[in-house]
C-alpha cells in the first residue's frame, strides 16, 4: 500500500498532533473520516486498527498491511473512542468487546467491532455497500430469490466471517419488502442495512439499544404479529430453540450460522443442545427447515471483485427425512442430484463459475471442499 503511505502518515500525524481543548476531538473525527475515505477510494471492504501494526485494509479479499506509520495503543483509542457514547463506553469496559454501526456521508454505513488485545484497544471496521443489495447485484444464483416467496420455515445462511451472509439476507428481506405486504421484524447486532418501508412494514431492533439479547428479543417479537423474522445470528441454544419454534408456528425465520457447509449447519444446531434434547431438536429441524445456503467469496479472473460460490440445500421431503432419521451423511448426495429443486454443492457452484469464465480453475481448486468432485464437474 505504498501508493497511499503518505496519506496514512499524514492522517496519523494529525491524530497524534498535540492540541489543546476541543481540538483533540476534532482531530479524532477528521482522522477517522480521512482514513475511511482513503479505504473507500481504494475499494477496501475492511480496515483493521491494531496497536503495533500499521493500518491494514482488505482489498479484493486480500489483507494488505500498510507501509505507513505503526499505530500505538493510544492512537487506536483516539481513532475509535469518538464513536462511543457513555452507555457504549460502559458496555465496552464491562464486556471488553462491542459491535456498532455508524454512517459517514462520503463513505456510507460502516460496521465496527471494538475489542481489546494485549491490553490495548483494537478495531475492525467493515465498509458496507451503499443501499440494500439485490440478488442480482450480489451475483447470487437466481434460484435463491425463490426463498423470498416462502411463507414459513427456517432459512439459514452459513459461511465464514466476511463471506457475505448479511448481504444475502438483506437482499432476501429487500425482495420481500418490495413484493409482499407483510410485517418484517429484524434483530441485529448492530443494524447493518436500513430497510425503508415499501410494500411491507419493517421494524429493526438493535441489540443493546432496543433489546438485551437475541433470545429475549425473539420471544418478544412473537407477540408483535410478525410474518418474517430476521435473526442476525444464532449464537446460542436458547436463540436456536426460539427460532425453530417460531419457524414451526407459521413464521418465516431467517438467520446465520458460522459453518463451512450446509450439512454442518444441522450438526452445529444439534451440538448446541444436550444429548437428551437432540432427538426433539432433530424433529424440529426436519419440520421447520426451508433451506440452508452456504457461501464463500472467491476472486474473479481479473482480480477485480469477487463472486459468491454457493451451496444450497433445500428442505425437500427427502432432505427432511434424512435429518429426521439422523442420516446427515447422505445429504450431500441429495444436494448433488437435486438441481431441479434448486440445490447444488459447493463444487458444482465453483465449476459453474469456471465454465462461465468468472474464476480460474486454480481458484476453484483452492476454495473447494471435495477436490475429486470438483474435477469431475469440471470435466463433465
Amino acid at each position: 500500500m505504498s501508493q497511499y503511505g503518505e496519506e496514512l502518515e499524514a492522517i496519523v500525524a494529525e491524530l497524534n498532533r498535540s492540541a489543546p481543548g476541543g481540538r483533540v476531538a476534532a482531530a479524532r473525527t477528521t482522522s477517522l473520516d480521512a482514513l475511511l475515505q482513503l479505504a473507500a477510494r481504494n475499494h477496501a471492504t475492511d480496515v483493521l486498527l491494531v496497536a503495533g501494526s500499521g493500518v491494514a485494509m482488505r482489498i479484493q479479499g486480500e489483507l494488505t498491511p500498510s507501509t505507513g506509520p505503526v499505530l500505538d495503543g493510544e492512537a487506536v483509542k483516539n481513532l475509535v473512542s469518538g464513536l462511543l457514547d457513555g452507555q457504549q463506553q460502559e458496555r465496552l469496559r464491562k464486556e471488553r468487546s462491542l459491535d456498532l454501526a455508524f454512517a459517514r456521508e462520503s463513505v456510507g454505513r460502516i460496521r465496527c467491532n471494538i475489542h481489546f488485545q494485549r491490553g490495548t484497544m483494537a478495531a475492525a471496521l467493515r465498509i458496507l455497500p451503499p443501499g440494500v443489495p439485490t440478488i442480482e447485484s450480489l451475483h447470487l444464483p437466481v434460484s435463491l430469490g425463490r426463498l423470498a416467496e416462502a411463507r414459513q420455515g427456517l432459512v439459514l445462511v452459513t459461511g465464514a466471517s466476511g463471506c457475505g451472509k448479511s448481504s444475502t439476507l438483506a437482499a432476501l428481506i429487500g425482495r420481500i419488502n418490495a413484493q409482499r405486504r407483510c410485517h418484517i421484524v429484524t434483530i441485529e447486532d448492530p443494524i447493518e442495512y436500513h430497510h425503508n418501508n415499501q410494500r411491507s412494514i419493517v421494524e429493526q431492533m438493535e441489540i443493546g439499544l432496543d433489546a438485551t439479547d437475541f433470545a429475549a428479543a425473539l420471544r418478544s417479537i412473537l407477540r408483535q404479529n410478525p410474518d418474517v423474522i430476521l435473526v442476525g445470528e444464532m449464537r446460542d441454544a436458547e436463540t436456536m430453540a426460539a427460532a425453530l419454534s417460531a419457524a414451526e408456528t407459521g413464521h418465516l425465520v431467517m438467520s446465520t450460522l458460522h459453518t463451512n457447509d450446509a450439512v454442518q449447519a444441522v450438526a452445529r444446531i444439534l451440538d448446541s443442545f444436550g444429548v437428551g434434547q437432540q432427538q426433539q431438536i432433530r424433529q424440529q429441524i426436519s419440520l421447520a427447515l426451508t433451506a440452508v445456503v452456504s457461501q464463500q467469496l472467491v476472486p474473479s479472473v481479473t482480480g477485480l471483485g469477487r463472486y459468491p460460490a454457493v451451496e444450497a440445500m433445500m428442505g425437500t421431503a427427502a432432505v427432511r427425512n434424512l435429518i429426521r432419521k439422523g442420516e446427515e451423511h447422505q445429504l450431500l448426495t441429495q444436494m448433488s442430484i437435486g438441481r431441479g429443486e434448486g440445490m447444488m454443492t459447493m463444487e458444482q457452484s465453483l465449476a459453474e463459475l469456471v465454465r462461465g469464465g468468472r474464476i480460474t480453475r486454480d481458484t476453484a481448486r483452492a476454495h473447494c471442499f471435495r477436490p475429486r468432485d470438483l474435477e469431475r464437474y469440471l470435466e463433465s
